[in-house]
């Protein structure tokens, strides 16, 4: 089993509050993770039917029979939660349920309300750089690109391509089916297919929703979905005008670059390499990386990208409290100037984008690229991918 980063957050959380809970894709590691930690709890799968059949028909019941245990899966019976929470009142013994789920919960209304303060909030993503980098070979961006980073690949070293085609049928379309009623299932699979097309691109669902046959509505609906299920991430642009970035379109990011690759119909790590387009990919594993070292910490995002009227455009934007970090993600192993000239502009205009902060505190900017080694230049420091967690550790931990 590889060691998950969330381990020691996860454990301090279950010494604090009475339910934990773990959202997180698919096959992420999420039962793993808990079984092994919390090996003396009662585990119970509400995928099975007959034990499903029993939480909903009977709920005191069920939980009287699994108090103090994991609950897998909760969203195939979230009526639980509100008999869960009289339970926790009564008795606030830290750790007690430990939840998880393979939906974002906030979205779920009944979820946000039932546990209001009485449950720890974690998001479990697929493996990260930093998880695998002492067991397996991560040199190759290309086949981290093409391989992606569900933990099922590498425990089992089954070939990415299957194991990403099984994955897509048996639990995508399987949960996106119990979410919302699909008549046509291979429109859904073309309009998958267009997202991965549209990676670190502005969301248009008009033009989505176009190219794909469906109404505008349809593709509003169909990109909730797949945001609920951890299969797309939206990155919203940042501004210095809070309000601002309610209004404006988020771009469009997969939360596992290896689904993406599969759905652009890639099929081996050479293809990766000539695609047109890998760097976005890059960018997609690059951002991805930065949020899972969040995650994994417990923290909740705070990415964003910029862009302006001008067309200056930063592809990340680390921001915690007043302290704004800018990244730029490029995909060549060779750095050229021409990395560091968006990050010149935009760190020329800060005095003006920190004003309405009262003075928010630049740290220089950096530069993520596809190379090995790190560079320190003048004015910026150039890093390999392999090293998203240790940077951002680094500056603001």
């Amino acid at each position: 089993m590889i060691r998950r980063d969330i381990e020691n957050i996860l454990i301090k959380l279950a010494n604090q509050y009475p339910v934990v809970t773990i959202t997180g894709p698919r096959q992420s590691g999420k039962t793993t993770l808990i079984k092994h930690i919390f090996s003396d709890k009662k585990y119970v799968n509400l995928e099975t039917p007959d034990i499903r059949q029993f939480a909903v028909s009977d709920p005191r019941g069920f939980l009287d029979q699994y108090d103090n245990a994991i609950l897998d899966e909760i969203q195939r019976a979230p009526d639980l939660l509100s008999y869960i929470q009289p339970i926790v009142d009564e008795n606030k013994e830290p750790g007690r349920f430990i939840i998880t789920g393979s939906q974002q919960f906030e979205v779920l209304n009944n979820i946000s309300q039932s546990l209001a303060g009485r449950t720890a909030l974690l998001k479990l993503l697929p493996l990260s750089i930093a998880e695998i980098k002492d067991a397996f070979d991560v040199s190759s961006i290309d086949k981290l690109i093409y391989n992606g980073f569900y933990p099922r690949i590498y425990d089992t070293n089954i070939e990415p391509h299957q194991a990403i085609g099984d994955y897509i049928v048996t639990y995508v379309e399987r949960d996106i089916r119990q979410l919302i009623l699909i008549k046509d299932l291979n429109l859904f699979e073309k309009f998958l297919k267009l997202c991965a097309g549209r990676i670190g691109q502005l969301l248009n669902l008009q033009s989505l929703a176009n190219d794909t046959g469906i109404s505008h509505t349809t593709a509003r609906s169909w990109i909730s979905i797949l945001e609920a299920s951890y299969i797309i991430f939206l990155l919203p642009p940042w501004f210095n005008n809070f309000s601002k970035r309610l209004i404006k379109s988020p771009k469009l990011y997969f939360y596992d670059v290896g689904l993406a690759s599969y759905l652009l119909g890639i099929e081996n790590e050479k293809q990766v390499f000539r695609d047109p387009l890998r760097g976005n990919l890059f960018e997609n594993l690059i951002i991805i990386e930065v949020l899972k070292y969040r995650f994994n910490k417990g923290k909740k995002s705070n990415l964003y990208f910029y862009r302006d009227s001008k067309g200056l455009e930063i592809d990340l934007i680390y921001e915690a409290g007043r302290n704004i970090f800018p990244i730029e993600i490029k995909s060549g192993a060779t750095v050229s100037e021409d990395y560091f000239k968006n990050l010149k502009k935009f760190l020329r205009i800060d005095k003006a984008l920190s004003a309405p902060y009262g003075g928010a505190v630049f740290y220089g900017g950096a530069v993520f690229y596809g190379g090995n080694e790190i560079q320190h230049r003048t004015d910026f420091k150039v890093y390999p991918a392999t090293k998203v967690s240790e940077i951002i550790g680094a500056f603001f931990e």
